[in-house]
């Protein structure tokens, strides 16, 4: 799942599994420490020692998917969990500063790529992919996700759809309402007292930095579509977006969205709100199309107990691109290693296995087949154009995505605060915060 400034452990987890998570953290810190102060290498030709920051358990069984493909071949695989992303987390240069060197890490971040290449630690993809036929079955989106600087330097996982929504089929027939009709936010808005009377919330939502800030996004891009969206969270960012009356307008819908916030919602982590959605306590839920694996987790069908669809109205969506990233320079040994990894990741039949058990669709166009309702809607928006936009990790420094989170964290959190103090906020932090936007 995509998230900004991914915070672990999760924050909502109950007690006995927050002390698991915390016992977890405490064994691979120490080993961490050890690996470093030992200088454990990968030791054989073969070992793949892979870097990742999954937990939930579609996560960890699509990791499972690509596993049995690496032991297939005879690869030993060594995972090696981190917590957090590249935002604020470990990242694969921390671990290479310390003398531990993945064979492959989990990252879609431009900025931790960078210096990997100027280090000639990093390696490129492109006569690969080619060879491999694989990059003229990638969508454009997919194909610039993967591209840094003109070079192709990561395998893409996964593609996300982010801006979605799931509900619940029981709590809308109880409701008396459709979903599927919703045309606009005023009208999803129009048939939240019919929810509410019969005793159910319209919202399940996570009250954390990075959900408000996902929320803002996914706002953005309906509202104002891919112009003001990619003015904000591009590659090169324009504070004069926040000029643009798509901002202030997704400024006023996130008030909305906090006020209809119950007051158990701080803290809630995003897999907390989607039980409450399976389970009917609430309508539905705003967030990546990750959702979907939670709910078959539960033993549920799309069609009978869920339905999916995106923010209605909308006129632009954003995606994200899960990708790995392939350390080289270690040995001829570990880069064949990680250069088969790369095949084994974007092979059809993976690439089938992998998507389904994370909720996502195939990276490749050649790979959508027999997709269900949901992921053949989120392929249809993928080749519309102009119609899918790319999360902010895939483009925007991070400076300016941390910047932007603060300030909507603020907004949510005060409730005297308007659009027009929010953005003049935003203004003040721009030149700072895009000092640098390249990364370079």
């Amino acid at each position: 799942m995509t998230r900004i400034s991914r915070p672990a452990p999760r924050s909502a987890i109950r007690p006995a599994a927050r002390a698991q998570a915390a016992c977890r953290r405490a064994v691979a810190v120490t080993a961490l420490s050890l690996m470093a102060s030992l200088n454990i290498q990968p030791a054989q030709a073969g070992d793949l020692l892979l870097m990742h920051r999954w937990s939930t358990p579609a996560e960890l069984a699509a990791l499972n998917v690509l596993r049995d493909k690496v032991e297939s071949r005879g690869d030993r695989w060594i995972p090696l969990a981190i917590n957090g992303d590249g935002a604020r987390g470990r990242t694969v240069l921390d671990m290479l500063a310390e003398g531990i060197a993945p064979t492959v890490f989990l990252e879609m971040h431009p900025e931790i790529y960078r210096p990997l290449a100027k280090m000639g630690r990093l390696l490129t993809l492109e006569r690969q992919f080619t060879n491999t036929g694989l990059i003229e079955h990638l969508p454009e989106l997919v194909r610039q996700a993967i591209t840094v600087d003109g070079a192709v330097v990561k395998v893409p996982a996964a593609l996300h759809a982010d801006a979605t929504i799931y509900y619940n089929k029981d709590v809308a027939r109880a409701a008396g309402i459709d979903p599927e009709t919703w045309t606009s936010l005023d009208a999803m808005w129009a048939d939240f007292p019919a929810i509410r009377k019969a005793g159910i919330l319209p919202l399940a939502i996570g009250r954390q930095p990075w959900q408000i800030t996902y929320l803002a996004m996914s706002l953005l891009a309906s509202l104002g579509g891919a112009e003001p969206y990619n003015a904000t969270f591009g590659t090169r960012p324009d504070p004069r977006a926040l000029n643009d009356p798509a901002f202030a307008d997704m400024l006023t819908w996130l008030r909305r969205f906090q006020q209809e916030a119950d007051a158990a919602a701080r803290g809630r982590d995003w897999n907390i709100a989607t039980r409450m959605v399976i389970s009917g306590q609430a309508l539905m839920q705003i967030q990546v199309d990750s959702m979907k694996a939670e709910w078959h987790a539960a033993g549920k069908a799309e069609g009978t107990d869920y339905g999916c669809i995106f923010l209605p109205g909308a006129r632009a969506v954003p995606f994200s691109v899960e990708s790995w990233g392939l350390v080289g320079g270690s040995s001829p040994e570990a880069d064949a290693t990680a250069r088969a990894f790369a095949d084994d990741m974007t092979a059809i039949d993976t690439q089938t296995r992998f998507a389904a058990a994370m909720g996502a669709i195939p990276v490749r166009r050649d790979a959508w087949t027999d997709l269900d309702g949901c992921a053949t809607a989120a392929a249809a928006a993928v080749e519309r154009p102009g119609y899918a936009v790319p999360t902010p990790m895939l483009t925007t420094p991070v400076p300016w995505i941390l910047a932007i989170q603060t300030v909507l964290t603020k907004y949510w959190d005060d409730a005297s605060m308007s659009p027009e103090q929010a953005i003049h906020a935003l203004r003040n932090a721009a030149p700072r915060a895009l000092a640098n936007p390249s990364g370079h």
